[in-house]
């Protein structure tokens, strides 16, 4: 992602003569929620690349700070300047991602993601590696609507109730002139147009994609499952650059999905019955311009030593993993047989019932070889997602994880004891599963994230899964009113 401009000074002239009328600045909350605050263009000096912009009230904003050390500074980071194609001229927007600091002790804020980030960086250089590039495979869902009863703030109440409908052109529930090719459950893969709806919507995500944010789209489909599920592919990518895209990339999806009356969601498991968003996540580390996972003469799937110990870190880990890397409630409706979701921990190559696999397009392609781990979803924090696969791969490496086998039979078909006599372990099966196993195993993550980020970080997923365990759900009336 090259920058529109190289410095403080270059990017102010910039906004001037380009008659830019304000500044978005970004930054996400400890949940990976992108929040921001404008100021006009004119404001921005020079001196706030350096001394930051006092304008970020701490204590608002999920898992940062409490009220009485609120004050922090926001420090725009030039080489994500991009304009934001959805304002007229009037009110030409340019946005900036931003680092957050301190403000009286002007300090690097510990709970900001993106530090986490920066450090997973630092991380793979003091271990000997240059760089490291990642894949995430973006999986979302575009829904003409999304009817919430009696509201989302009713449904906190007790006894206000709740319940959802889910409406779109696409699904075969949905009634109207519109709905004239409806999708079976799982019947959307690679569908065309017309019983493809949504094919001009993601064209139009992905010319916003290039031509404003300078990421590179190698492809886009429609996916399994009905009512609109969709896949856009993006160019690999170093890992806070990568960071950096897939925000963009979510808000571009979301407020490109608006101007087309319809919602867009990463929630990981909207539909019953059908298979839910993943975000499975390409990986590779490099050193003196070689990639560090290829080695031509390993006869199975041409990795390397170095690749092997990486896969068994991501697999030792990959419990507490999804703490981070699932991290919602709605994570868990996603990770159960049935929806081509991995459930167990095995590797293998081309494998797509292991959570790690290696994938085989291609044969004797250096640039190509690289780790596919399946277990994320879209509903993650990127910036600790990304930190924390890298800090598991890693710890493989340092420690010299052998990942046992590979395992190139249908998991799904073994029996649970062929399953045991194979070493294959399970996902956690809920959010306060994964939680525990957080717990237990995150010295892998020490040198990447402070001790008080992942303490708030726990404690808010821990309040969420408590929130969503208090309240009855409406398959507990139909199955219990009348016991």
């Amino acid at each position: 992602m090259p920058p529109l401009e190289k410095s403080p000074e270059s990017l102010v002239e910039r906004l001037n003569t380009d008659n830019v009328r304000w500044v978005d600045l970004q930054f996400v909350d400890l949940t990976g929620l992108l929040q921001h605050v404008t100021i006009p263009a004119h404001s921005l000096e020079t001196r706030h690349f350096t001394e930051g912009i006092p304008k970020l009230d701490g204590s608002s904003i999920r898992g940062f700070t409490e009220i009485h050390e609120s004050d922090m500074r926001l420090s725009p980071d030039v080489s994500t300047l991009r304009p934001l194609p959805w304002y007229d001229p009037p009110h030409k927007t340019y946005r900036l991602i931003c680092n957050i600091w301190e403000g009286y002790r002007h300090e690097r804020f510990s709970r900001d993601p993106r530090y986490a980030a920066e450090r997973a960086v630092e991380s793979a250089k003091e271990q000997g590696f240059d760089i490291s590039y990642w894949g995430p495979e973006l999986e979302f869902f575009v829904f003409d609507r999304v009817h919430i009863a009696p509201s989302p703030l009713g449904a906190a109440l007790p006894g206000g109730g709740n319940g959802y409908s889910i409406q779109s052109s696409e699904a075969p529930w949905t009634e109207g002139e519109f709905n004239l090719l409806p999708f079976a459950l799982k019947g959307g893969y690679y569908a065309a147009p017309p019983r493809d709806g949504l094919a001009d919507l993601r064209n139009e995500i992905s010319r916003v994609l290039e031509d404003y944010f300078d990421i590179i789209v190698e492809a886009h489909h429609h996916e399994v499952a009905t009512a609109g599920q969709c896949e856009i592919n993006i160019h690999y990518a170093p890992l806070l650059e990568m960071a950096d895209q897939i925000m963009s990339m979510k808000m571009a999806i979301k407020r490109t999905a608006l101007l087309y009356n319809r919602v867009a969601t990463f929630m990981p498991k909207p539909l019953f019955g059908d298979n839910g968003s993943g975000m499975h996540t390409h990986q590779s580390l490099w050193k003196d311009g070689k990639n560090t996972f290829f080695d031509a003469d390993e006869p199975y799937a041409e990795v390397s030593q170095t690749c092997r110990y990486y896969i068994g870190g991501l697999m030792e880990h990959s419990q507490s993993l999804t703490a981070i890397t699932n991290p919602t409630t709605n994570s868990y409706r996603r990770l159960v047989p049935g929806y081509e979701a991995p459930v167990f921990i095995a590797w293998a190559r081309g494998n797509r019932s292991a959570n790690c696999r290696v994938p085989v397009y291609e044969k004797t392609v250096e640039k190509a070889k690289r780790v596919e781990f399946r277990t994320p979803d879209p509903s993650c924090n990127i910036y600790l997602a990304l930190a924390a696969m890298q800090a598991a791969g890693l710890d493989g490496i340092k420690h010299k994880i052998d990942p046992g086998n590979p395992v190139d039979d249908d998991i799904y078909r073994l029996t649970p004891k062929q399953r045991r006599d194979l070493g294959i372990r399970e996902l956690p099966g809920s959010l306060k599963q994964s939680l525990e196993y957080l717990e237990s195993d995150h010295e892998y993550l020490g040198r990447i994230f402070p001790k008080d980020l992942l303490e708030h970080y726990t404690e808010l997923k821990q309040k969420e899964a408590l929130e969503v365990t208090l309240r009855p759900t409406p398959l507990e009336f139909s199955l219990y009113l009348d016991v």
